[in-house]
């Protein structure tokens, strides 16, 4: 791909928790969407859990369904 985005270095958790909203904000952009798993380099299992993980935090308020 010609403009290939560089990739942050991001640490994999052992256990996803959806309280940790500084760890769950890495995988999210400016407008509050969450990033694909070409963007942020984990593996298929590690990115549903985190996807899942962002969702129940927006349920419970901690995380914005859209950025303002």
């Amino acid at each position: 791909m010609a403009h290939q985005a560089e990739r942050e270095e991001i640490e994999v958790k052992k256990y996803v928790d959806y309280k940790d909203i500084a760890y769950l904000k890495q995988f999210t952009n400016p407008h509050a969407k969450m990033l694909n798993h070409r963007r942020t380099g984990m593996p298929a299992l590690k990115q549903r859990e985190i996807a899942n993980a962002i969702k129940r935090a927006r349920y419970m308020g901690l995380l914005p369904y859209v950025a303002s």
